[in-house]
């Protein structure tokens, strides 16, 4: 009997624990077509899974309010980082990257896979 209630107490653990992961987490579909993977706990890490740059960190990003997530974003074909920020609405990810302090941006929207 035990050994059933553990067994159970494990099986409700495991999903509460995936009900528990930010939406942020998980596979994207970038603009370009890859995929990009963003895992972490408090802080953010954004890497590419496929395409021309596979296996490169792209990002950081922390939890800047309601959907909404600040850091660093790495462009991959030329490796200069920008200011980033994030904003998640339902399964889409608007994704921005900017200079001189806002003035010049560039943003894209990723959908989750």
């Amino acid at each position: 009997m035990y050994q059933k209630l553990s067994l159970a107490l494990a099986a409700t653990l495991i999903m509460a624990g995936a009900a528990w992961a930010d939406p942020i987490e998980g596979n994207w579909k970038t603009q370009a077509g890859d995929t990009a993977a963003i895992a972490g706990g408090g802080s953010f890490s954004i890497t590419l899974k496929t395409g021309k740059h596979a296996g490169k960190t792209i990002g950081s990003l922390k939890p800047a309010g309601d959907n909404k997530y600040a850091g660093s974003i790495t462009d991959p074909a030329n490796d200069k980082t920008y200011s980033g920020k994030a904003t998640l609405s339902g399964t889409s990810l608007k994704m921005s990257g900017c200079v001189l302090g806002g003035l010049i941006c560039k943003s894209q929207t990723w959908h989750k896979l």
